[in-house]
């Protein structure tokens, strides 16, 4: 596999270097830079809340309208919207020189598939991840550092599910791209070193998660820095977007069939 570890890319200066500088800026603030600010009040919000953390609730995938048909359409323009970052992203790391830009964009991250191995290396990933992070959002909630966090609220529709795996694969595609893929290339140019772009990319993706609690902020580092690791090793990052995507498909669509109030 050819890959150019991101700490030997070679660092640009001057203009470039100014340049790139506040296009990094501008694509985290209409992305996951945004998200970690808006995560921080909420956090804040719910501290100074007089119910403590572990007796609130946090609710994803919510319904916008209490008539089906326009959620359904509310939910599908909503994901397919956000979608426009790790696109812009793509956009961006292609250069201006590619005859075509996404295929460019997607090969420079390693976005290109290989169904065999990066769903081999996701359900890895996933069971190294996945498993620990149950545990760790249980301990959270019972050390009441971590709210009661609500994945499926949008009731029982035909469309419910779809909607949910829909859900979880932009998430998985906004975030990997961007926070590893995007940040590890463009750090790399500004002459960051590999430890110093693992950790600005891990605590990130702990920061924009803070808004369930410390618990899942912590966790959320922790799997920021063995997704970042892994990027690292291989240059790829749809293997990261397999596992994900599968930690969310779980996450989202398990409450939708599954009863698990055990879990409380």
């Amino acid at each position: 596999m050819s890959h150019q570890p991101t700490a030997e890319l070679d660092p640009v200066q001057g203009t470039a270097r100014r340049r790139l500088i506040a296009e990094v800026c501008i694509v985290l603030a209409l992305s996951l830079g945004a998200s970690a600010v808006y995560s921080v009040l909420e956090l804040v919000d719910r501290l100074t809340d007089a119910a403590s953390l572990a007796n609130q609730t946090v609710p994803l995938n919510t319904s916008d309208s209490p008539k089906p048909w326009l959620d359904l359409l509310y939910q599908l323009a909503a994901n397919t919207l956000r979608l426009a970052p790790p696109v812009l992203a793509v956009y961006l790391l292609a250069g201006p020189s590619a005859k075509s830009w996404f295929a460019a964009g997607c090969r420079r991250i390693g976005l290109t598939p290989k169904p065999g191995p990066d769903l081999g290396w996701g359900v890895v990933l996933t069971l190294a991840i996945g498993l620990p992070g149950i545990g760790v959002y249980l301990a959270g909630v019972h050390l009441g550092l971590t709210a009661h966090v609500s994945t499926a609220n949008l009731g029982l529709h035909w469309w419910t599910v779809p909607v949910l795996i829909f859900a979880a694969l932009r998430n998985a595609l906004v975030e990997e791209v961007i926070v590893v893929g995007y940040l590890a290339t463009r750090l790399g140019q500004l002459g960051w070193s590999t430890a110093g772009w693992i950790a600005a990319s891990s605590l990130l993706r702990g920061t924009y998660h803070l808004y369930q609690g410390f618990g899942q902020g912590i966790g959320n580092v922790a799997m920021g820095l063995v997704f970042a690791w892994f990027y690292h090793r291989t240059g790829r990052v749809m293997p990261l977007v397999c596992a994900h995507a599968l930690i969310d498909i779980v996450a989202f669509v398990g409450p939708s069939l599954v009863s698990l109030s055990w879990l409380a």
